[in-house]
């Protein structure tokens, strides 16, 4: 499915004129589509549908309320990393008994937090965490259902900013390590072992990874059983990869056959975590084009579209397609073709800093101030991470279903900038 497709030429998303919706919302403008939403989760329902899944949408990719009753409504969980996500799946309306709390930094009042909303399980980082969880729950005379967040050192082969599952990194333990914390559960009345944990980085474009860690997901299940703990839950996270470029995403199916052979075997239930997969291409980045220049033998095109609304390319080096609007050349398959036409190009915003750039050596039509440029595959952290650097407030999200329109974050003012400061 693509919910953005181009109709005599202009971009629609759904039913709707891209080209209407920058008129009357503004720009930069966030625009997702539901059905793409949907129809992503559906993918990773159906294909796990055999393990009895819960499948925690990582709240990470895309936070918006809007996005998140969508996925609640679907019969969709959430994978939170902190108590303002929390807070955010429960006025969506989730069931937090449900809910899989992730992260390194977990602080007592989160974990209290999580505590008295009954969570499913903490993915649990490190024995101070699991020292931490267990004095709070006797505080409240309460047990912490765990599942100790394991390092397969297992290289997924993505971006050194983005791989988890390796020795070294600062996510997880050492399997030895986990054994350890694992007899220190048994002896704890405060603490329950229900699970393990498994993430080894995003996004990934292969099934490899994914079957050596189930692999040993299996064998480790089998081990803690042996020692008395009722395991009853494979948490593989999430990391699933999308399309930027041409195909090279694979479906939820592919992954699928690797992984629910073991989960199985194993006799557990399986809990993943995607975020990108559901979100990534259910939305995009719609710009205008500021002004054109060229200097030093480039060619840049400037648009209000900046790093503050999608850092990805300047903190991982991230490729994003980039197309006209209302193109004068047809977009090809390939993100990396050079059509005729077209001249290679910087698309820059208006950040003060080099580094503020959606595209480089970009082969794109010809630009005009005033045309608009969408950024594709921008629903999964992009909102979520921007910000009002440079007093830039933050760009407006719309979601669309059908020919229908719901504003889900109006855009902010300059009074909002300043909102909670003291003059």
């Amino acid at each position: 499915m693509n919910a953005f497709e181009y109709r005599d030429g202009q971009l629609y998303c759904e039913d709707v004129a891209v080209a209407d919706l920058a008129a009357e919302y503004g720009t930069p403008l966030y625009i997702y589509s539901k059905a793409q939403l949907l129809h992503q989760l559906g993918q990773i329902q159906e294909a796990f549908a055999e393990t009895d899944p819960v499948i925690c949408y990582s709240v990470k990719a895309n936070s918006n309320l809007a996005v998140l009753k969508t996925m609640n409504e679907a019969g969709s969980s959430f994978d939170v990393v902190s108590g303002g996500e929390l807070y955010r799946v429960k006025q969506a309306g989730a069931d937090t008994t449900r809910v899989v709390f992730a992260g390194v930094g977990k602080t007592d009042e989160e974990i209290r937090f999580a505590l008295e909303c009954d969570i499913l399980k903490f993915d649990v980082e490190s024995e101070a965490e699991l020292d931490a969880i267990a004095a709070v729950a006797e505080s409240m005379g309460k047990v912490g259902r765990v599942a100790l967040r394991l390092n397969p050192d297992i290289d997924a082969k993505t971006h050194e900013k983005t791989t988890t599952g390796k020795k070294g990194n600062k996510f997880g333990m050492d399997i030895e390590r986990a054994n350890q914390l694992a007899d220190k559960v048994l002896a704890n009345p405060h603490l329950k072992l229900s699970g393990i944990h498994m993430h080894l980085g995003s996004p990934i474009l292969t099934t490899e990874p994914y079957e050596k860690a189930s692999k040993k997901a299996v064998e480790i299940v089998a081990a803690y059983r042996a020692k008395g703990h009722e395991i009853s839950w494979i948490n593989l996270g999430g990391g699933f990869g999308i399309s930027y470029k041409h195909e090279e995403g694979l479906p939820a199916s592919e992954y699928a056959k690797v992984i629910v052979p073991q989960i199985k075997e194993a006799g557990c239930r399986l809990t993943l975590e995607p975020g990108r997969f559901i979100a990534g291409n259910s939305g995009v980045l719609i710009s205008k084009v500021i002004f054109t220049k060229r200097e030093g033998g480039k060619l840049f095109i400037i648009q209000d579209g900046g790093m503050n609304d999608l850092v990805r390319p300047a903190m991982y080096d991230s490729f994003h397609r980039v197309w006209p609007v209302a193109p004068s050349i047809e977009m090809p398959a390939n993100a990396e073709a050079t059509p005729d036409g077209c001249e290679a190009a910087d698309v820059v915003g208006p950040i003060c800093e080099s580094c503020d750039y959606l595209a480089k050596g970009r082969h794109l039509p010809p630009m005009q101030r005033g045309d608009l440029l969408c950024t594709f595959s921008a629903g999964a952290y992009g909102s979520a991470m921007s910000s009002t650097y440079n007093s830039r407030p933050r760009a407006a999200e719309i979601l669309v279903d059908g020919s229908n329109v719901t504003v889900a974050r109006r855009r902010e003012t300059y009074e909002d900038l300043v909102a909670h400061e003291i003059g």
